[in-house]
């Protein structure tokens, strides 16, 4: 309908913003016949409630706007319970505000208090109540979660987390890319709940992919302690997939947000994959191509926050080959990859098949001894194929066989044979 803007060295204690801007805000009323006014801040529960009382409408601040999108968007039982939890720490402040016509004191005594308070106190200790039992809940989440995740490490198959801006185009590019049934439309936090489904790079190594809730500027504290369990499958991932709408004008401004939520998450040390999304919306040059360096002159100064970035179009599958072989590069490089060659008697097929899901193959041969195959493996991995697998030099000669020796993680080598 509108908007007012003031500049400020600080908003207002009583009203947020001063007493001539309010004026202008209600007389803007008789023009415009607005029933609700958003403050693009957080503002305190007095500034709110002088407000409404001053403009005789509904005021919502920024985190009262965000909470009430993730409530319409919460599809599964934690979703709702992350939600109602942020939204309850919310609300508990603001009580006083709901009961003002009943908080004067009743006659009768000293120490008797009247019917508001009383109330008041009642919905505190209900508010309470529930906080409570919804932590506790979230809690059993949180340990199922990490049950699963202890699982996934004893077969260990590296994650690949998508994170990036809202509306950026993150499930859009999981369903690409994994062929998965996310919902992904054109709106803001489409999805809250991480799903994760698994894929094959280049070389056939099986990746994990997981979509994750997406970020925005000025991100609660509320709501980033309500989805922990959530967020937390950005700190148990091996590569972090960032994805950006390259043509969104406020690019460079969502990627230094998305930079600085993950370094409040302790997850900025990761390897990172830029992911430009939606080049299908830009006009190609005069060559017919999309240049990468047109594209992050978009960005401007953001650009060097754009790591190992690859174009791509999540909805027409543009770039997804050189995508995921820079995920696999990523993948190596954190891994710690070494050159290797297996030589695995066919009654031990089943090492074949984890040479292929933990490493990168890159010739196979067969002869009366078994499959021998020659590719990279990630060095922690090694003692888990003795006494099989043989490192290898850059000339290709073997280089010893990997001794396996249950006492230690690091795996060891011998003379060779």
């Amino acid at each position: 309908m509108g908007s007012v803007t003031q500049k400020l060295a600080h908003p207002l204690a009583g009203t947020y913003v001063g007493k001539g801007k309010l004026e202008e805000i209600k007389a803007r009323r008789d023009d415009l016949d607005y029933d609700v006014v958003l403050v693009d801040d957080d503002v305190t529960p007095a500034q709110q409630r002088n407000l409404e009382r001053a403009l005789d409408v509904k005021v919502i601040d920024r985190t009262g706007l965000i909470l009430d999108v993730f409530a319409r968007r919460a599809a599964t039982h934690e979703g709702r319970l992350q939600v109602e939890l942020a939204q309850l720490e919310y609300r508990l402040p603001r009580l006083t505000g709901l009961w003002t016509h009943l908080s004067r004191q009743g006659v009768g005594g000293v120490g008797l208090r009247g019917p508001g308070e009383t109330q008041l106190e009642s919905d505190r200790r209900e508010l309470g109540k529930r906080i409570v039992h919804i932590k506790r809940e979230l809690g059993d989440v949180h340990t199922h979660r990490q049950h699963y995740r202890d699982r996934r490490r004893d077969v260990p198959i590296p994650v690949v987390a998508l994170v990036g801006y809202t509306n950026a185009g993150k499930s859009t590019l999981l369903n690409a890319l994994t062929g998965s049934t996310v919902m992904a439309e054109d709106k803001l936090f489409a999805t809250l709940d991480p799903t994760t489904r698994r894929r094959a790079v280049p070389s056939g190594r099986e990746v994990l992919f997981t979509d994750t809730v997406g970020f925005i500027n000025n991100l609660p504290t509320l709501l980033i302690a309500a989805f922990r369990a959530t967020l937390e499958e950005i700190n148990e991932a091996t590569v972090l997939m960032h994805v950006v709408d390259v043509t969104h004008p406020n690019a460079p401004e969502q990627m230094q947000t998305v930079n600085d939520v993950l370094e409040e998450l302790g997850a900025d040390d990761k390897p990172v994959v830029t992911a430009l999304n939606k080049v299908d919306r830009l006009t190609p040059n005069g060559s017919g191509e999309l240049s990468l360096d047109d594209l992050l002159a978009r960005l401007g100064p953001a650009a060097d926050l754009a790591v190992n970035p690859v174009p791509i179009s999540a909805r027409d599958g543009i770039g997804f080959d050189q995508l995921l072989a820079q995920v696999e590069v990523a993948l190596e490089e954190d891994a710690g990859f070494v050159p290797v060659t297996l030589t695995a008697p066919f009654a031990q097929s089943e090492l074949v098949d984890r040479f292929h899901r933990l490493g990168r193959v890159q010739e196979t041969s067969f002869d009366e001894s078994g499959t021998t195959l020659h590719g990279y493996l990630p060095a922690q991995e090694l003692g888990r194929f003795a006494p099989y697998v043989a490192r290898r030099t850059d000339d290709g000669s073997a280089n010893g066989r990997v001794a396996r020796d249950t006492s230690i993680v690091a795996p060891t080598t011998v003379a060779p044979d």
